[in-house]
């Protein structure tokens, strides 16, 4: 018996080309002007700071594609922080990921124990400061999203929905 294709054989290398899209930012300093510029605004936010500061640690952010890192002290008794970049202070908490998920995740696309699971974010530090900064994060949601189109970044809002899980 033959076998007849449907259609020409195709090759892997196209596909995934199809595939491939853009990273939503450039460069590191369009994740700070971005998600940066949330977490310092977070921080200005008695309310929000607060919150935050039940976690009683330090956290920092390092995403990759591209590569930046944002670093917060969140320490019960003392001024909240941001430092975008290099820092001196030594994180408790580090919370990995590429700049896309980031984006995504501050947008309340991302569900942080799927993202986990699916080694999409990873995580280091004790476990207990991690889950007490989950239900903090929820009100940021918004907030990012209203920095953004305050800033003229609709672009970033229209390329992630079709990326939404």
């Amino acid at each position: 018996m033959r076998y007849r294709r449907a259609c020409p054989p195709v090759d892997c290398r196209d596909r995934l080309d199809q595939n491939r899209r853009v990273a939503y930012f450039r460069d590191e300093a369009e994740v700070y002007e971005c998600i940066g510029r949330l977490l310092e605004s977070v921080l200005e936010d008695e309310e929000l700071a607060a919150r935050f500061q039940r976690a009683n640690t330090v956290i920092q952010f390092r995403y990759s594609d591209p590569d930046a890192q944002i670093t917060l002290r969140l320490i019960d008794g003392e001024d909240p922080r941001a430092d975008l970049g290099p820092t001196e202070l030594e994180a408790e908490v580090v919370m990995s990921m590429t700049a896309d998920v980031a984006h995504r995740f501050w947008l309340g696309e991302v569900n942080v124990t799927v993202a986990l699971a699916r080694g999409q974010m990873r995580a280091k530090g004790p476990v207990a400061k991690i889950l007490r900064l989950v239900p903090a994060v929820k009100p940021v949601f918004p907030r990012y999203r209203a920095l953004l189109e305050e800033a003229g970044r609709e672009d970033l809002l229209d390329l992630a929905a079709p990326a939404a899980q």
